[in-house]
């Protein structure tokens, strides 16, 4: 029986292989294109400038470094180093603003019962129909008369009142899933709700809070259009706003420089994510289920 079978297993067998091979070539096309921007980015960060544009090679035969040693010189006699300090306290105030604001206003959400609620809910959904450029005019108006313009209260202030409906909507749904049984306990031990949100909710909420901490930094890190409109001064720039002071006003660009700076941009993002990912997965499998 085996010998019968013998000769119909060899070209399944051939055609499973054929198969894999073509999936895995086509993944390896597929992860070059993906590669593709970060690897010329890493070439033309060692060119000279007047190679980036004109030349072909991804990765330069004669790396030039001064791309990188020149960001110690600094811009405009402004530290480069400076961008990143107001970038990294612009990012972390945004991370600690959403955390907390987000998910207190997502326990009242979903654990408090209290008049317009769903009426409540629904207006605050309804803000993420309304684009950024409505009200942008009016915000700066309103922080020009308070007189916080160019300063990081117009681009925080909305973090620590739970603006953001994406993540109060987030926290939320996984807030209602955890397990009704841990309220009533917390109730009959004599917790309010601000401890019950504190002391049980709030470390059992790990994962939504740790993926809305981790948009939060790359949107604030990556954030241009707020820091260009709220901020005046060169040495309270962001690192992308400090990015356009590599072309002066005479259109006399330093490429090399603005690439080698932006590749360091990445690196605080990264190791964020990388930092934070592992407890996406832990918090996942315990989310309610913890003694």
């Amino acid at each position: 029986m085996t010998s019968a079978l013998s000769p119909a297993a060899g070209p399944a067998t051939e055609r499973r292989r054929r198969g894999s091979v073509v999936w895995h070539l086509g993944a390896l096309v597929v992860l070059a294109v993906v590669l593709y921007p970060v690897i010329w980015v890493a070439g033309a960060a060692v060119k000279p400038s007047k190679d980036i544009v004109g030349s072909l090679d991804l990765i330069p035969v004669e790396p030039v470094w001064s791309n990188f040693s020149g960001l110690a010189d600094g811009i405009s006699g402004i530290s480069v180093g400076s961008f990143f300090v107001n970038s990294l306290t612009y990012a972390v105030l945004a991370v600690v603003g959403v955390v907390l604001s987000s998910s207190l206003t997502a326990y009242a959400f979903a654990k408090i019962r209290f008049a317009g609620r769903k009426l409540l809910f629904t207006l605050m959904i309804g803000t993420l129909l309304l684009p950024y450029h409505v009200l942008l005019i009016p915000q700066y108006v309103l922080f020009r008369h308070l007189g916080y313009i160019d300063t990081l209260v117009p681009l925080v202030a909305g973090k620590f009142l739970a603006t953001e409906a994406f993540f109060v909507f987030l926290m939320m749904q996984f807030m209602r899933g955890l397990p009704k049984e841990l309220d009533e306990a917390a109730r009959l031990d004599g917790c309010g709700h601000l401890r019950t949100y504190w002391s049980i909710v709030l470390p059992l909420s790990r994962p939504a809070l740790i993926t809305s901490a981790i948009f939060t930094f790359i949107n604030a890190w990556n954030d241009f259009m707020g820091p260009l409109i709220y901020l005046n001064s060169p040495s309270k720039y962001t690192v992308s706003l400090g990015l356009m002071m590599f072309r002066d006003q005479e259109g006399i660009s330093n490429y090399g420089g603005m690439i080698a700076m932006s590749l360091v941009a990445l690196l605080p993002v990264l190791a964020f994510f990388l930092a934070f990912q592992r407890h996406l997965i832990d918090g996942m499998a315990t989310s309610g289920l913890k003694g």
